[in-house]
């Protein structure tokens, strides 16, 4: 399991991410500017595309604004 937070504004922010395996953390928090949910991704067995990163290959690139959220 995984948590991924991003908050962005104006192009500034930062990402977290943690990944937990039976019940313990495997990895992380971290955060940083840029790369932790991929990361937490790619931990999760995600594979990145030629069109996409981890974050777009699941499809949580339809939900980048919090309006998409509300749809």
């Amino acid at each position: 399991m995984a948590y991924v937070e991003a908050e962005y504004f104006g192009g500034t922010g930062s990402q977290v991410a943690a990944v937990w395996d039976g019940g313990r953390v495997f990895w992380g928090p971290e955060r940083r500017e840029r790369g932790p949910i991929n990361h937490a991704l790619r931990l999760l067995g995600v594979h990145r595309t030629d069109s996409h990163d981890e974050f777009g290959s699941v499809g949580l690139d339809r939900h980048r604004h919090l309006e998409d959220w509300l749809d």
